[in-house]
C-alpha cells in the first residue's frame, strides 16, 4: 500500500477525512489502513516473541483514535514482557468476561474523570436496572442486537431520555470491549435503531441551559478545574453559537483579526457551505488569550499534545458541574434568547446558526450572509451573557497566528 502521512501523529480530523488508500502512521507501530473501498481499520505492527507481527485493532468507525492508541499501548506492553497479545486476545474471546464485568470495568475507568457523583452513580445504576437483568451475565461477545432491543423496548417510549442514555452507555461498553479484543463483531447497539419506534420529536432536542442561566454557567466553567484551553473553547463556542466540531477543529488560518471574522470552510460545515462568523470583543479576547497556549499547533484550541480537543472534553466539563444539558444545546439557548429577548429578524438569527433557507424561492433572492446585522446580534449576545468586560488585549496579527 502507498505510504501515508509522514509529518507526525494522526489527528481525529485526518482519521475522519482521509480517503486515499494507504497506510497512515501514528507512531510506535500504530497505523490507520485505508482500503480501496474506503474502509478504514487499525493495525498495530510490533515484535512478538522475536517476530514482527501485524495485529488488527478494529475498524475506525467503531474504534476511535484514542481507543486505538490505548489498545496499542496495552498490547505493546504485553509483547515487551515476552507475552503474545494476539494469542491472549484469542483466549479472551474464547472465555470472554460477562457484559456486567465489562460494564463495571468501563465504569471504573471513567469514574475518576467524573466530579459529579450523581452522574457517576446514574451511569452504572441505569445498566444495573435495565441491562444487567436481560444480558448482564452473558459473555460480552455473545450479546446480540435482539438482547439490546429487549432491554430498551420497555422504556423506549415511557422513559425516552433514560432509554437514550442507556443505549449510549451500552454502546460505550461494546466500543471498549472491541478495543480490548473481547468482541469481534459489529456493535450490537447499531442494529436496534430501525427496530425501535420513533420517539416524540420534542424529546429528540438537545437538552439546553435556559438562556437566563448561560451567564452563570460561563462563570462556573471559568471557575472550574478544566484546562485553560477547554474553558476558553467552551466560552468561545457559546459566544459564537457554533457547533462543537466547528470550534474544536478551528485553525488559526481561518481567523482574520483585522476584520474580526472567523471563516469556517465548507468542508467543516454541516451544510457544506462556507460560514463567516463575526467576532465579538470577548471572542477576540479569547483568541488573544489562547494564542499564548498554542505552541506550534495549527488548532486554535489545542490539547496538550497539540491536537484538536475531543468532544468529551467539553461534555465532561458540564458533567463535572452537574449541568444536565448538552454542549450543542447552547445553540438552542442562543436561539431562544434571540427570539424572546431581541427584535432581530428571524433570517438574521438563523444565519447566525448557519441554518440554510428551506424556501427555495427565498433562498434564490437572499444570497448574502447578513454579516453586518449578525455582528450586532452577536455583540448583543456577548453583552447579555456578561462576556464583554474590561479592555481588549493585544491581538496577534494574522500572519503570526
Amino acid at each position: 500500500m502507498k505510504a501515508g502521512y509522514t509529518d507526525g501523529r494522526l489527528t481525529v480530523l485526518k482519521v475522519k477525512t482521509v480517503k486515499e488508500p494507504g497506510r497512515y502512521g501514528d507512531g510506535n507501530g500504530l497505523y490507520l489502513m485505508v482500503t480501496k473501498s474506503g474502509a478504514k481499520h487499525w493495525v498495530l505492527r510490533t515484535f512478538i516473541q522475536g517476530r514482527r507481527r501485524d495485529m488488527g485493532l478494529g475498524g475506525a468507525r467503531l474504534v476511535s483514535l484514542a481507543m486505538a492508541r490505548q489498545a496499542a499501548v496495552e498490547h505493546r506492553y504485553i509483547a515487551r514482557e515476552g507475552g503474545d497479545p494476539i494469542a491472549l486476545r484469542r483466549q479472551r474471546r474464547r472465555v470472554a468476561m460477562s457484559f456486567e464485568e465489562a460494564a463495571t470495568s468501563v465504569h471504573r475507568e471513567l469514574a475518576p474523570s467524573w466530579k459529579n457523583e450523581k452522574h457517576c452513580a446514574q451511569w452504572i445504576n441505569s445498566l444495573r436496572e435495565y441491562a444487567f437483568p436481560v444480558f448482564g451475565a452473558r459473555p460480552v461477545n455473545q450479546v446480540t442486537s435482539a438482547d439490546v432491543l429487549q432491554a430498551l423496548s420497555p422504556i423506549w417510549l415511557q422513559k425516552p431520555e433514560t432509554a437514550r442514555r442507556l443505549r449510549q452507555r451500552i454502546k460505550v461498553v461494546f466500543d471498549w470491549a472491541k478495543a480490548m479484543g473481547l468482541y469481534a463483531g459489529d456493535n450490537p447497539v447499531d442494529g436496534v435503531a430501525k427496530a425501535l419506534p420513533k420517539q416524540k420529536s420534542v424529546e429528540n432536542h438537545h437538552a439546553a441551559v435556559p438562556y437566563g442561566q448561560v451567564r452563570e454557567t460561563i462563570s462556573a466553567i471559568n471557575s472550574g478545574d478544566s484546562e485553560a484551553s477547554v474553558k476558553l473553547a467552551f466560552e468561545f463556542l457559546i459566544l459564537t453559537a457554533s457547533r462543537t466540531s466547528e470550534v474544536l477543529n478551528a485553525e488559526w488560518s481561518e481567523v482574520d483579526f483585522a476584520n474580526e471574522v472567523w471563516t469556517i470552510p465548507a468542508n467543516r460545515m454541516k451544510a457544506n457551505r462556507e460560514h463567516r462568523v463575526p467576532l465579538s470583543r470577548r471572542a477576540l479576547e479569547i483568541l488573544a488569550q489562547v494564542s499564548l497556549l498554542k505552541g506550534s499547533s495549527v488548532f486554535v484550541f489545542p490539547s496538550r499534545n497539540g491536537e484538536a480537543l475531543s468532544n468529551m472534553a467539553l461534555l465532561m466539563t458540564l458533567r463535572r458541574l452537574g449541568v444536565d444539558a448538552t454542549v450543542h444545546g447552547f445553540r438552542s439557548s442562543f436561539r431562544d434568547w434571540a427570539a424572546e429577548q431581541t427584535n432581530f429578524a428571524r433570517e438574521v438569527c438563523e444565519r447566525a446558526l448557519a441554518h440554510t433557507i428551506k424556501n427555495k424561492a427565498e433562498a434564490a433572492y437572499q444570497r448574502g450572509d447578513l454579516i453586518d446585522k449578525r455582528r450586532k446580534l452577536m455583540d448583543a449576545w456577548a453583552r447579555y451573557v456578561g462576556a464583554d468586560k474590561g479592555d481588549i488585549v493585544a491581538f496577534p496579527n494574522s500572519a503570526s497566528a
